[in-house]
């Protein structure tokens, strides 16, 4: 391990020793990463899913995703973040300087993220500042929950002035202005460095869990509130696990909940000291998202038997997810306590802290690759100022008469570029570290075949499984079976060539060994030099599972059907081709050429990456790199012996 790579420059060895720029103490650290992992999608979409989906039977395949894919990717994010203390476009670097693109893809992704997600804060601003007014829709009874989602949708929102082609007619001046409040809050979070922004998450996050309990005891002891719990996990549908959909949403969830793939969790990252437990900090973070959508969902089919018993309406009838759920339902429900107005108050006020910390993190990771930017002499606060106000004019769209529109729309193309964006991010770990030294050493022939049986069998099996007429399951296995194990024969023979032309070079066993998994157990050897140990089972699943996953759930997206039997991308709900299709599409793609940009242009982004401009060395693995199974050493260890050699 290079001393240069294991001491970038001015990397705390402890919190105490930590600047403006790190975080002050591994709970802030803790609080501001759960608040950007947690929003609004654990309170409206995580318990729909279990609902519809075999209530207590979601949660095997949920279980799975989270530990098999969740996981492991936020635990890579983590790490890199805290090794190179770096941004997210000189992780990538680290990996090949042909990969900065997917940086800068990650943070531009964040950015087309955040511009709608401040949008919806500003509506939630505007329906609490609403709750306070003589029209207020909430405090009706139980049976205005349709009333109350009509007003926000109408009134609130603006949509009762679209045009009969839905196209936008008019900025709503309200939430243009709320929007502006939105972005000053989101500035003031992030100007004066992450020690500030820690702080600030102590309340943005803290005081949330403290309602979401309040929410919680105030609900089950409601009368009706046990059949709503009922429905939520008291029934277990096994038969919901023999649909592919059950599956693949559970995945989704866990993929999109965690914040990963924005450059968010490595900039959350870089700003620990290196030697902090990257492994335990992760799963920190990863369970208590996953609590904290579980408790959620108490809360709200708690409220929502409730509003059944009052309604004599069968809670499958009821609004339960998205905007219907937080604007008209719940609220509605709590309208109906005593002092319910002030219930209702308090659930918007709770939502907008929950958003603002999912919304201030998808800006850092912007703010972190300029400040990482070779020869800027440009101050924090300033950076955040010009980033917070492109991000505000850019906002602007989803303040129109037409925002749900374009919100919803985006929102539905954003998760092509998320799933791609985490295909490539395992795919660099896995299979492009290294691969110049594999190919040194094993030869061309034998790591492309190898690459092919891993990769074009997925694809081979994923086009019969996602593109025949009839669900043909059987025919994708078969398929993805031959096909693996043609490329996998031409592999063991090209090694066997190799191992015949010099012996010296190892057995035919070390040599595929070594070609499956040397590069990534040396990656995850040396970081637990630093970081603390990473298991090896973890950079199994980086190499061997969660790109092949990722890369059948791309394709199952992208030729998913709408209800007219058309593909889903371009012609998505009943939105017309322009503007929505095509500013939908138009991101993807978009992300897609920042990616090829920056394979063909290398040095393009350069600039932003910390490891190219010699601040921080990169790790480079070698045919004669030690992955064995000698022991780790930990982050702390290393901390100490480097503590003894200075006192020498």
């Amino acid at each position: 391990m290079s001393k240069e790579a294991a001491n970038p420059p001015e990397a705390p060895k402890s919190y105490a020793e930590s600047g403006v720029n790190h975080w002050p103490n591994r709970m802030a650290f803790y609080l501001a990463a759960v608040g950007s992992a947690v929003g609004f999608g654990n309170i409206w979409r995580f318990p729909a899913l279990a609902f519809r989906h075999g209530g207590g039977a979601f949660f095997i395949p949920y279980l799975m995703a989270l530990f098999l894919i969740g996981l492991p990717i936020l635990i890579l994010e983590i790490s890199l973040g805290q090794y190179y203390q770096t941004s997210v476009v000189g992780v990538y670097g680290s990996m090949h300087k042909k990969l900065r693109g997917i940086g800068v893809s990650s943070v531009l992704l964040s950015f087309v993220l955040v511009t709608y997600y401040s949008a919806l804060l500003a509506w939630v601003v505007n329906a609490f500042f609403d709750s306070f007014g003589s029209e207020d829709p909430w405090a009706e009874n139980a049976a205005g929950a349709g009333n109350a989602t009509a007003y926000m949708l109408n009134e609130v929102i603006g949509g009762k002035t679209v045009s009969k082609d839905g196209n936008p007619t008019r900025l709503v001046w309200a939430n243009a202005a709320y929007l502006l409040l939105v972005w000053f809050f989101i500035f003031l979070c992030l100007a004066f460095g992450m020690k500030w922004t820690g702080r600030i998450a102590y309340f943005t996050m803290g005081f949330p869990i403290i309602l979401l309990f309040v929410f919680l005891f105030r609900a089950v002891s409601l009368e009706g509130a046990g059949g709503g719990i009922k429905q939520y996990i008291g029934q277990w549908d096994m038969t919901v696990l023999e649909k592919g959909d059950v599956w693949s949403e559970a995945v989704a969830q866990i993929f999109f909940s965690l914040s990963v793939c924005f450059g968010v969790m490595i900039a959350y990252g870089a700003a620990c000291p290196r030697t902090e437990p990257a492994l335990l900090n992760s799963f920190v973070v990863g369970l208590s998202n996953s609590v904290f959508s579980f408790i959620s969902g108490l809360a709200v089919f708690a409220a929502l038997g409730h509003l059944s018993f009052l309604t004599d309406t069968p809670v499958a009838k009821l609004k339960f997810e998205g905007l219907s759920l937080v604007f008209g339902t719940w609220p509605v429900v709590l309208g109906t306590l005593p002092g319910g107005e002030h219930w209702v108050r308090l659930l918007f006020f709770n939502l907008f802290l929950l958003g603002i910390d999912s919304a201030f993190s998808l800006v850092e990771a912007p703010v972190s690759i300029i400040m990482d930017k070779a020869g800027l002499k440009m101050q924090r606060w300033m950076v955040c100022a010009i980033i917070c106000t492109l991000s505000y004019f850019s906002s602007l769209l989803y303040v129109t008469d037409a925002g749900l529109s374009f919100l919803d729309v985006v929102d539905f193309y954003i998760n092509f570029t998320l799933i791609l964006l985490g295909f490539f991010e395992t795919f660099s770990a896995g299979w492009i570290f290294g691969i110049e030294e594999q190919i040194k050493t094993f030869g061309v022939d034998a790591v492309i075949t190898y690459m092919s049986a891993n990769f074009l069998s997925v694809f081979a099996a994923s086009l019969v499984w996602f593109t025949a007429e009839e669900n043909n399951v059987w025919g994708g296995f078969v398929t993805l079976i031959v096909v693996y194990f043609f490329f996998f024969a031409m592999t063991l023979y090209h090694l066997y060539v190799k191992v015949k032309e010099d012996p010296s070079c190892g057995t035919l066993e070390y040599l595929l060994e070594q070609l499956a998994f040397g590069n990534v157990f040396y990656l995850a050897k040396e970081m637990s030099h630093v970081v603390g140990v990473l298991p090896k089972a973890w950079a199994v699943l980086i190499k061997q599972f969660i790109p092949q996953v990722l890369l059948i759930l791309f394709i199952n997206l992208a030729v998913t059907k709408n209800k007219v039997g058309e593909t889903a991308f371009g012609h998505y709900g009943e939105y017309a081709a322009w503007p929505y299709q095509t500013i939908g599409i138009a991101s993807v793609c978009f992300a897609f050429v920042i990616i090829m940009v920056g394979f063909s242009i290398s040095d393009l982004f350069a600039s932003f990456d910390a490891t190219a401009h010699g601040n921080i060395k990169a790790l480079e693995y070698t045919s004669t790199s030690d992955s064995s199974d000698e022991e780790y050493i930990t982050g702390r260890e290393v901390a100490k012996k480097e503590d003894v050699e200075a006192n020498k």
